[in-house]
């Protein structure tokens, strides 16, 4: 057999065919009867051999994509112009099928492979052998091959000694390896925290240098690899890595202004303390939107602007909060491409904020109608967790009126006091203006007046 230096036994890692769906290795069989290699590759393959659950099954192949196409028919499209891929859809799933690649580099054709001036990979669809591909991949402890027909492991850089040290090491030379795909550097980030894994030195050394390099990356995927970041379980100690590697900024370039040597200022602290929610949600099993992590994370920036628009242009707070949201979400999507439907979201939960102040006469009742009003007050909570003060009694008025009867309703809202409005100033009683009216002429007119 081919690499058979490389070869692995998996059973000596208690890997076994079953431990991967049966449409996974449905692909695979009908590849390689179809006369070409095919293996499961990467990330799934390091986690079997961590003891941990995959989530992602990919494949490898020889195959060229429309080949693949040919072999599955109306199951298959092809995706991509950067790298073009396969998917093979079976119902509900659908699988990545990759063709090996080779270097790029002994390649002038623009329509398989092309870079742009800061070195960066715009277009790789030159293919290769298994081993060429192998040295594609971006870390030792992704480039696994698994072969369920003879239940081997492909390791060409070993990756199981890696793995086994706690080791993140990038195949190649790490400089040109960022220059190529700047996102690398978050996925080394993203993999040190969920693999509780440390980053070898010639790995980790040109990343402050280097980082600058993400603003070349289109902001719609840095929203998807910042969600893979903040929403992996681990959110916490990305952002702390991400931190300390100087890439935080880039992402998101609204909050840095905040950011303080001890790190504890409001904004700060809203950080760890929505990243927490985060991760302990993601723990037990609940759903997590990343509209209210977004909502959380820029709260300070845009009370912040809220205040400076009040000041400067005399508006009141609803029209400054609208102004402000702008502002920020603007300026935010331009590193972060936010989707619509999470800004529309997000905007709903700031502006509950506002809402939630007003307890008089029917407001209350129709602020609990508000669809996100569930979002809202958890924010509101974790203000007043964080700010202590008014926001404490108004939190707590909220969560017992929500879950309070008719009569009971009723009775607090007659008790209820002034409490400070959006802007956090008292609010006002309003006199009422008595109508002017002109008064009678004691004198009697005379005629020809």
């Amino acid at each position: 057999m081919l690499h058979k230096k490389y070869t692995l036994n998996a059973s000596h890692f208690d890997i076994s065919p079953r431990a991967f769906p049966k449409h996974a290795l449905t692909i695979v069989e009908k590849l390689q009867r179809a006369g070409f290699e095919a293996y499961i590759v990467g990330g799934c393959v390091r986690d079997l051999l961590l003891g941990r659950k995959p989530k992602d099954f990919d494949i490898s192949t020889n195959a060229r994509p429309e080949e693949v196409q040919k072999i599955f028919g109306r199951q298959c499209r092809l995706v991509g112009k950067r790298f073009r891929l396969a998917h093979v859809v079976f119902g509900r799933e659908i699988f990545e099928v990759a063709t090996f690649r080779a270097n790029h580099e002994n390649h002038s054709n623009d329509k398989i492979s092309k870079v742009s001036d800061e070195g960066l990979l715009l277009r790789d669809n030159v293919y290769g052998s298994l081993r060429e591909d192998a040295e594609r991949r971006d870390f030792s402890v992704n480039a696994f091959y698994y072969d369920p027909a003879h239940n081997i492991i492909f390791d060409f850089f070993n990756g199981v000694e890696d793995l086994q040290a706690g080791k993140l090491r990038l195949l190649g030379n790490p400089v040109q390896r960022y220059q190529e795909d700047p996102v690398r550097m978050l996925r080394a980030i993203r993999f040190m925290a969920k693999l509780d894994m440390f980053l070898d030195k010639p790995t980790a050394k040109p990343i402050k240098e280097m980082a600058g390099l993400l603003t070349n990356i289109p902001a719609a995927r840095l929203f998807d690899e910042s969600l893979k970041l903040l929403q992996s379980g681990e959110g916490v100690k990305t952002y702390q890595l991400l931190r300390e590697y100087g890439l935080f900024e880039l992402l998101f370039p609204v909050l840095p202004p905040f950011f303080t040597p001890n790190q504890d200022s409001n904004a700060e602290r809203m950080l760890i303390k929505a990243l927490t929610s985060t991760d302990d949600r993601i723990k037990d099993g609940l759903p997590v939107n990343p509209a209210f992590l977004f909502a959380a994370l820029f709260w300070y920036p845009l009370r912040e602007k809220i205040d400076e628009l009040k000041n400067e242009g005399g508006l009141n707070s609803h029209d400054a909060m609208m102004l402000a949201a702008n502002e920020i979400l603007d300026e935010s999507c331009k590193a972060v491409a936010l989707h619509r439907r999470h800004t529309g979201v997000i905007r709903e939960i700031w502006s509950l904020q506002f809402q939630m102040t007003k307890r008089s006469g029917k407001r209350p009742l129709q602020t609990l109608e508000v669809q996100k009003f569930r979002a809202g007050f958890d924010l509101l909570v974790m203000r007043a967790e964080i700010e202590g003060g008014d926001l404490v009694e108004l939190s707590a008025w909220w969560h017992e009126f929500q879950f309070s009867n008719d009569a009971q309703r009723a009775e607090m809202l007659k008790n209820v006091r002034s409490v400070p409005n959006f802007a956090g100033e008292e609010k006002k009683k309003r006199r009422r203006k008595t109508p002017y009216r002109r008064k009678k002429s004691t004198t009697k007119k005379t005629a020809g007046e």
